[in-house]
C-alpha cells in the first residue's frame, strides 16, 4: 500500500490551561475526500493550523508524501504541493478574476528573478483561463473579483489555490456563506476536480448535508479529541456523534 499523502500523529495544542487539541492522530490516503467536524471549539481550526505549521504543535508529528514537515513554514509546505482555502476570503478585490488567479499561480512558477524580467502573467494567462473555465467562471473573466457574488468568490479562491495542481488541499469551511445554488456548484466543481487529477482533500465544515454529501470519510472531533471515526452513513447512526454534536 502507498504512503498516505498525509499523516497526523498525536498533535497536542494547549493555550495556557486549556486543551485545544488532545493527542490527535489520523491518515488521509491519496485522492481521499476526508471532513474534519466538530462543534465549535472542538479544535478543528487549532488542528489545521498545527498541520500547516502556522501554530506549533506541543508534542506530534506531521508527514506528507513521508516526508516530516511538522517545523517547516507554511510557504515551504505549500512548495511541497499542499494548498489552503481559509473561512476569510482570500481574493484581491479591486483585481479581475483572470489576475487573481495568475497571482496566485506565479507564486508558485519560476524564480524571483524570473518573476521580475519575465513576461508579466509568468506565462499563466492560459493555464489561468483554464482554471476559471473549470469553476464556470469563465462570464466574469475580467470582472473585478470584489463585485462578485459571495459564492462566486468562493470559486474564485478555489482557483487560486488549485492553481499550482497541489496533491493535497486543506479547505477551510468552504461552504460557508454560500446560497444553495452556487454550494451544488462548488460541490459538484470539488467532486470532479477530486476525479479528474486524483487531489486529495481534507474539510472542515458544519454544514452536514454538504460535508455528508462530499467526503468518502469523516473525523468527529469534540472537546480537541476524537470521538468518532467513519463513512458518512456511520457517522449519521453513531450514538455519541449524535449526543455531542448533530443532535435528535
Amino acid at each position: 500500500m502507498s504512503k498516505p499523502v498525509l499523516s497526523v500523529r498525536n498533535i497536542q495544542k494547549s493555550f495556557g490551561g486549556i486543551k485545544a487539541v488532545r493527542g490527535v492522530s489520523f491518515e488521509v490516503q491519496r485522492g481521499e475526500i476526508l471532513g474534519l467536524i466538530g462543534p465549535n471549539g472542538s479544535g478543528k481550526s487549532t488542528l489545521f493550523n498545527c498541520i500547516l505549521g502556522q501554530l506549533p504543535a506541543d508534542t506530534g508529528e506531521v508527514e506528507v508524501n513521508g516526508k516530516p514537515v511538522s517545523n517547516i513554514r507554511p510557504s515551504d509546505l505549500n512548495k511541497l504541493g499542499v494548498g489552503r482555502t481559509f473561512q476569510q476570503l482570500s481574493v484581491f478585490p479591486k483585481m479581475t478574476v483572470l489576475d487573481n488567479v495568475i497571482l496566485a499561480g506565479q507564486e508558485h512558477r519560476g524564480t524571483m528573478l524570473s518573476r521580475l524580467f519575465g513576461p508579466g502573467d509568468a506565462g499563466l494567462t492560459a493555464e489561468a483561463e483554464k482554471m476559471i473555465e473549470f469553476f464556470r467562471l469563465t462570464p466574469y473573466r475580467d470582472t473585478p473579483a470584489g463585485s462578485l457574488s459571495y459564492g462566486q468568490q468562493k470559486l474564485v479562491d478555489a482557483a487560486m489555490a488549485f492553481m499550482a495542481g497541489p496533491d493535497l488541499v486543506l479547505l477551510d469551511e468552504p461552504a460557508g456563506g454560500v446560497n444553495l445554488t452556487m454550494l451544488a456548484n462548488l460541490k459538484d466543481r470539488l467532486v470532479a476536480y477530486n476525479a479528474e487529477h486524483g487531489t486529495t482533500f481534507v474539510v472542515i465544515e458544519h454544514n452536514m448535508e454538504f460535508v455528508m454529501s462530499l467526503c468518502t470519510r469523516i473525523i468527529v472531533l469534540a472537546e480537541g479529541a476524537v470521538i468518532a471515526e467513519g463513512s458518512p452513513a456511520e457517522i449519521r447512526a453513531n450514538q455519541t456523534v449524535i449526543d455531542a454534536y448533530l443532535g435528535g
